[in-house]
């Protein structure tokens, strides 16, 4: 089973927009993942209908038994988050607030506080016009981003060998961080989608090393490249001295803009950044051949 994750480095270089065309392409023989959980939004790339959803439990929070406390307080007093208040003259517990460190537990003298296991977000699954697509919320504040990302990864694998596809396309989260380890950890190919500025350059050679700590495989694609085609030959110069092949160039294109605002992926659309994302389309294609050969 081949796994592509689409990742930038940073966000706003078009990740999502790229993914959502690359399943258009692959026209439903792929499972879609959005592993972006802390901001997920390729349900807005294109429109999905949500066929199953289940919660996602991470970490522990207090919780107390008001029956058993006895208001003494010494719990609030010792908490070192100020996720324990006292209103209208009664101990509660701010979820929001609560590490899971367990002290106010093991301080109680009544023994009205345990701990449970926290909803952290939910996990879906839906269908689109590029087929299955497993995707999360993150609940506001939730902790464990790479913990989801990884059960998202753990479905979209599942859904596929379960219906016999034999691709899944992730639209991976930005940055370098935990969740961006998560989603690329055994992946076949990360395809870095970039950007002529600056910070899209230095952004893209942070990713790199990443990846090739992990040792997973590499590609880059330059969206918008000729807003700034100085950039871009800085950019194709790098990756051409790091041997890192470059799948192709996007044009900037309003139709993009209007795809977007009508929640269609731009390859649906006419236009020379569609074409370009065809052309990347084959040159992943041709990828995998050349590596299985």
């Amino acid at each position: 089973m081949r796994e592509i994750v689409v990742i930038s480095g940073k966000g706003g270089t078009g990740k999502t927009s790229v993914s959502a065309s690359l399943a258009i392409l692959a026209n439903r023989t792929a499972v879609l993942a959005d592993c972006d959980v802390d901001a997920s939004n390729m349900h807005l790339a294109m429109k999905v209908e949500i066929e199953d959803r289940s919660i996602f439990k991470a970490g522990l929070e207090a919780c107390l038994d008001s029956s058993l406390c006895k208001s003494c307080a010494i719990c609030r007093t010792h908490c070192a988050f100020d996720a324990i208040q006292i209103e209208n003259g009664n101990i509660t517990i701010k979820s929001p607030l609560c590490e899971g460190c367990a002290l106010c537990m093991e301080l109680c003298p009544a023994k009205a506080i345990t701990m449970k296991e926290k909803i952290c977000g939910e996990l879906y699954q839906s269908s689109s016009a590029a087929g299955y697509m497993i995707h999360a919320r993150l609940n506001p504040g939730a902790e464990n981003s790479g913990k989801l990302v990884r059960q998202v990864r753990l479905k979209a694998r599942e859904l596929a060998a379960k219906t016999g596809k034999q691709l899944i396309i992730t639209d991976g989260p930005p940055g370098t961080g935990c969740p961006v380890i998560s989603s690329i950890s055994d992946a076949s190919l990360a395809l870095i989608v970039t950007e002529a500025t600056v910070s899209g350059l230095h952004d893209m050679q942070r990713v790199i090393a990443l990846c090739r700590h992990f040792k997973v495989p590499v590609a880059v694609c330059i969206n918008k490249w000729d807003i700034n085609k100085e950039k871009s030959a800085e950019i194709e110069l790098f990756i051409k001295e790091n041997d890192i092949p470059c799948f192709g160039r996007i044009p900037y294109d309003r139709k993009i803009s209007e795809s977007i605002f009508r929640r269609e992926p731009f390859v649906l659309h006419s236009g020379a950044a569609a074409q370009a994302l065809c052309d990347i389309w084959k040159e992943l294609n041709l990828f995998f051949i050349r590596k299985e050969q």
